[in-house]
């Protein structure tokens, strides 16, 4: 691709990030202030915080983006959501469900300006990786995030893939699934390493970026299983149901 026309595009959407951030920050504080006497679980902050996530994704028309199975994240259902993390991208196609959830994100992306900011209005869940005070405290809020009806999004990778192969999955969400007696909602997401690969902040091109819903894993169907073959079981569901969807986006980048 040609280089300027990537770096142009690229700076015009990081442009249009700057220049809107305070914006919306402004009304999400709004949002806040006025909802906070009747909206305990913060539902309508967090519903305006997808609109504002999933704006950067509609101004990019090059990014094709499909969501599927959205109607399996039942309404005041608390799930442990669990996903796959290839992308930064990743948690704007997340948001791009339009349903209520918390994330576990790096303590860094809290102090953004205006984005991070808005984070600690909507109460997303702080980790400091490597930390074990504050990776138990971590749990510990996902843990009361869920018992307040919330569902909770994590990676359970830990940080992203370089590759398309899973990487090792870390038990926190698992052994919260357990103790919490919450079913797990696997989800798996196809394209947004080529459209933003890791260490990568330029445009790649035209892109499909899919999103599947998988369906829900009921607590009574793991609460007998040993930890360790619980988050094989998960990870294994997930890896194929990827492996079956990115040849379907391929398939469809083909077509078209």
């Amino acid at each position: 691709m040609n280089t300027f026309k990537s770096w142009f595009i690229s700076s015009c959407f990081f442009a249009a990030v700057g220049i809107t951030s305070p914006i919306m920050f402004v009304i999400a504080l709004a949002i806040r202030i006025l909802t906070f006497p009747f909206d305990r679980r913060l539902r309508l902050l967090h519903l305006f915080t997808c609109f504002w996530a999933s704006m950067y994704t509609y101004i990019m028309p090059p990014w094709k983006i499909k969501v599927e199975g959205r109607e399996k994240f039942r309404p005041n259902v608390a799930y442990m959501v669990v996903c796959n993390h290839q992308s930064l991208l990743d948690i704007l196609v997340n948001f791009r469900l339009y349903k209520h959830f918390k994330f576990v994100s790096k303590i860094e992306i809290f102090r953004i300006p205006f984005i991070g900011w808005n984070m600690v209005l909507n109460r997303y869940i702080k980790l400091k990786r490597g930390d074990k005070k504050s990776i138990k405290e971590m749990m510990q809020v996902v843990g009361r995030r869920l018992e307040e009806g919330s569902s909770v999004l994590f990676y359970p990778e830990g940080t992203r893939s370089e590759t398309s192969e899973f990487r090792a999955f870390k038990p926190g969400a698992f052994i919260l699934a357990k103790e919490k007696r919450v079913s797990i909602l696997p989800m798996v997401i196809s394209g947004t390493r080529e459209a933003l690969p890791k260490k990568s902040f330029d445009y790649h091109g035209m892109h499909h970026i899919w999103l599947r819903v998988l369906d829900e894993i009921p607590y009574e169907r793991f609460a007998n299983i040993e930890l360790e073959d619980l988050i094989e079981m998960v990870r294994t569901m997930m890896r194929e149901a990827w492996e079956k969807l990115e040849q379907e986006r391929r398939g469809a980048e083909v077509v078209v």
